[in-house]
């Protein structure tokens, strides 16, 4: 009887010792082997979140969701690191965010997200990305030409072919060339962020175009082969 006793306790003992291991914590995050992607929930994607927004590479909710936003924040992290640019954090990112990352806690993480400040059926956070979409794509092009860019991501949330939100329209893939080449990540002004607002508000200079490309740098026969609706500044936008 005592045999068994002292057995059962050394089995709750060794099975708290490997659930604590397990758990999220300051001191054992650089032990996790394995791979956070996109799409993993998690006390332990809260914590990726957390370290990552604590060195100051990401700015959304702490909400243990691996989307876009953590998605992008590892990838920068891992670019400035030296890593493998992959926005996959396995040991080697973790281990690194954990060297950088020494002073964390959760409570140490940041305050909350500050209120809303959103306009109508659209969130701050979709107001930011449009005005970094603007100043990634058309930072160099005449105030109207920057509010037609905006427009176009608009117009295609009103399209059945294309996501029906901000992010969904913006990160689907290959759909600008700002976010294929990280420029979207680049820290915008405030004419870029009128310039979103004013499309918000319903100004539509392309007269309901969807797509926009450059001539002078545009290789795609298909991108040429659009209805074309007008120029604005070096953007030619169709249909």
């Amino acid at each position: 009887m005592r045999k068994t006793a002292c057995l059962a306790a050394a089995i709750l003992v060794a099975a708290l010792c490997l659930w604590g291991s397990v758990q999220p914590s300051a001191e054992g995050f650089a032990d996790w082997h394995w791979n956070m992607i996109r799409g993993s929930r998690g006390a332990d994607v809260a914590e990726l979140q957390g370290r990552l927004r604590y060195v100051n590479y990401y700015q959304g909710a702490i909400d243990g969701v691996f989307g876009w936003q953590t998605y992008w924040a590892v990838r920068r992290f891992q670019r400035d690191v030296g890593l493998r640019v992959d926005g996959i954090a396995g040991p080697a990112t973790k281990a690194a965010l954990a060297r950088r990352s020494q002073g964390y806690r959760p409570s140490a993480a940041g305050s909350p997200p500050a209120r809303d400040t959103g306009v109508g059926r659209f969130s701050a956070r979709d107001i930011d990305l449009l005005t970094r979409v603007v100043y990634g794509e058309a930072r160099g092009e005449p105030y109207i030409g920057q509010v037609a860019v905006a427009a176009v991501v608009l117009n295609r949330l009103e399209d059945s072919r294309f996501p029906h939100t901000i992010p969904g329209v913006i990160f689907q893939p290959g759909a600008f060339t700002a976010v294929s080449d990280g420029q979207i990540w680049l820290t915008p002004n405030s004419q870029a962020r009128r310039a979103a607002l004013d499309a918000i508000r319903g100004w539509d200079p392309t007269g309901g175009a969807i797509y926009y490309f450059n001539p002078a740098t545009a290789t795609s026969r298909w991108i040429w082969s659009r209805p074309q609706v007008k120029q604005i500044g070096r953007h030619i936008f169709t249909r």
